[in-house]
């Protein structure tokens, strides 16, 4: 400090740097994530231009449903049957004074095709999913063999990033019919034995107000969230720097960014499908 001047008290600095590194913290927030949807939209352009080169990957391809789907079993299990059982609790006791018991089977089906089903399999499994992507990407990337391939005149998009993409679109859908039939068991179940509603009710109340495309809407939800997942993990994981301490770092970057615009694609794909095409 220069002889003469006045510092500003400790309260009356803090009032002024506060908001700025606020600002500063947002902006960079805000940055970052305008950059990760750049590279995420570059990336899915790259696998779009590799589509004609499918049949040399189809091998790689099938190994990543297979690991995709068969370790996600489990988590889908687990969280479909409590799922099922948590919506058949909540819509009995929300319906109870208001709403005959023939509608629960209707209400549940309801919540599990069109949203529950998609949405909690797909953040299930894109935490799961997505951080393994980019912990493998990104050891690949820190120790240089992703450089290598492409010294090799092989292009990592159409050799690692496809086939994780394409068994992603594949997978998603697959696992949510699992859920949705596993979730409706679940609430049967529940329905049965502790709310006292016996199965015929439950089972006319499946059947009223079905809708095949309530359904179908929610397998497409699936797949597109299957590609935010395998995106959000390739795109952390091509772009890791840092060695163990980046790869940590590029994992929790595509749990939250998959989860983050699993949510956001919802709302957008809720609007798109039940209000402009089935509305």
């Amino acid at each position: 400090m220069l002889a003469g001047e006045r510092s500003l008290p400790l309260d009356v600095e803090g009032a002024y740097t506060a908001p700025m590194f606020l600002v500063r913290r947002i902006g960079a927030g805000v940055l970052g994530t305008v950059a990760e949807a750049g590279r995420g939209g570059l990336l899915l352009a790259r696998l779009v231009r590799a589509l004609p080169e499918l049949p040399r990957s189809f091998h790689e391809i099938l190994r990543q449903m297979f690991i995709v789907g068969n370790g996600s079993i489990p988590l889908v299990l687990i969280t479909s049957i409590f799922t099922g059982a948590v919506a058949a609790v909540q819509s009995s006791y929300q319906m109870s004074t208001y709403v005959p018991a023939t509608l629960l089977g209707t209400v549940v089906a309801k919540m599990v095709f069109i949203e529950l089903g998609p949405v909690l399999t797909a953040l299930v499994v894109g935490a799961r999913v997505s951080s393994s992507i980019a912990a493998e990407l990104g050891t690949m990337k820190v120790t240089e063999q992703i450089d290598a391939l492409e010294m090799l005149a092989i292009d990592p998009v159409r050799y690692l990033a496809l086939p994780r993409f394409l068994a992603c679109v594949a997978m998603l859908p697959v696992l949510t019919v699992l859920a949705d039939a596993v979730a409706v068991l679940g609430a049967f179940l529940v329905s049965s034995l502790t709310l006292g509603i016996s199965a015929k009710v439950f089972v006319d109340g499946l059947k009223l107000l079905f809708y095949a495309h309530d359904v179908w809407g929610g397998l497409i939800k699936a797949a597109v969230f299957g590609a935010i997942i395998a995106i959000s993990g390739v795109v952390s994981g091509f772009h890791t720097e840092g060695g163990a301490a980046g790869v940590g770092d590029a994992a929790m970057r595509a749990v939250v960014g998959s989860a983050l615009m699993i949510l956001v694609a919802d709302y957008l794909l809720a609007t798109i499908i039940f209000q402009v095409f089935f509305g």
